[in-house]
């Protein structure tokens, strides 16, 4: 490799091919290709940095690869190729739809910024559509919508619809959890009381599960094993839990005496009650007027939660009840390790009975109860 030489117009040679230079703080690549001459930024602007990559791109010029030979590709067609690849793979439809809206937006910025390529979707890009979403958005929706943004672009940059990584030292911070709301032992039981019939077995199995409401939906019979009392959690055409893997969560006895009342109309753990646009019964219950029914009954309780909290308190009661993390995990799947600390509330009842073993161990080792008690 040659050593690096400057000459008059200030750059210098790195490898056999490649020239830097500075223009303002940004260093740039000069090297010629197939006759043509080429430059191009090497966004950064340390010298060290520019020093590495371009050996890099000395190294790919010397391979015979041809990285200034590579088309300019579109937004649009950069998107249209990560929708073919996500539903290849089987995205949940959720997930898609949640994609898809963030497609939207970026294209929508883009235009606004009258930006076409993907290799326009750079950092200040990146920083313009932060500060649109922070407008009307949570930190942790905008975090997860730009997560979605560098998804786009490393995909268009390992399948070489873009020469360079253009949003390449983009820094994300994960915001911290926030507390979630929580259910009380008493407050579940006070929501089960109020429960419409038609909603009781739905909140009644995702209080004693964990499970999220896409898996109750989705439960058929033959998920629940009542000789080995558990309810298996899988894939079934058209729909595969959150995490993708198959996992089984152990019958309550409470819960598997109702199952074993519960009538069986259709395949459907869960159906809803007929109406007169469904009149037909079996149907898989609608998330939409489960959270609707609860919120209703919320309110009358005085209390916050949606359908999620239900798998809130199941988490927080296993822990507080000393049952193994481990254990737990196996039962509700994945779950970020930040995310289940905040599972783990300690309720009032709970704090008293930690404090009153406490005072009556104090009292059993006769601890001396202040600083006069030596006297």
């Amino acid at each position: 490799m040659a050593k690096n030489s400057g000459r008059e117009d200030g750059s210098e040679k790195i490898g056999e091919r490649v020239r830097i230079f500075v223009r303002g703080s940004t260093w740039y690549a000069n090297y010629q290709l197939n006759g043509k001459q080429y430059r191009e930024s090497l966004k950064t602007s340390k010298k060290k940095t520019a020093e590495a990559r371009a050996h890099a791109l000395d190294r790919r010029l010397a391979a015979g690869e041809s990285p200034a030979e590579v088309k300019p590709c579109s937004i649009d067609d950069a998107i249209d190729a990560y929708k073919d690849y996500l539903t290849a793979n089987r995205r949940r439809p959720k997930t898609r739809k949640k994609y898809w809206f963030v497609f939207a937006l970026v294209m929508a910025l883009a235009q606004k910024m009258g930006r076409g390529l993907v290799s326009q979707l750079d950092l200040t890009f990146a920083d313009r559509f932060r500060l649109e979403r922070a407008k009307t958005c949570s930190e942790k929706t905008v975090y997860t919508d730009l997560v979605i943004v560098r998804q786009l672009v490393k995909f268009a940059f390992t399948r070489k619809l873009v020469r360079e990584d253009p949003l390449l030292g983009l820094k994300l911070k994960k915001p911290k959890p926030t507390p979630q709301p929580c259910f009380t032992e008493d407050q579940i039981a006070s929501i089960l009381e109020l429960a419409a019939k038609a909603h009781y077995p739905t909140f009644l199995l995702l209080s004693e599960t964990g499970l999220r409401i896409g898996e109750a939906q989705w439960l058929t019979w033959d998920d629940v094993d009542f000789e080995k009392d558990v309810i298996h959690v899988r894939a079934k055409p058209g729909w595969q839990p959150k995490s993708g893997d198959a996992r089984a969560v152990q019958l309550t006895k409470r819960l598997r005496e109702f199952l074993r009342r519960h009538p069986r109309v259709s395949k459907w753990v869960l159906t809803a009650a007929p109406s007169k646009m469904h009149p037909t019964p079996g149907r898989q219950i609608s998330e939409r007027r489960a959270l609707n029914a609860l919120k209703r009954v919320l309110v009358k309780l005085g209390i916050e939660g949606k359908l999620h909290t239900f798998r809130h308190s199941f988490i927080s009661r296993c822990l507080t009840n000393r049952i193994e993390e481990a254990v737990v995990r196996t039962w509700v799947g994945h779950v970020d390790a930040g995310i289940m600390r905040l599972y783990t509330h300690i309720h009032s009842e709970v704090s008293r009975d930690r404090i009153q073993r406490l005072d009556q161990d104090n009292q059993s080792q006769g601890t001396p109860s202040g600083p006069d008690s030596n006297k």
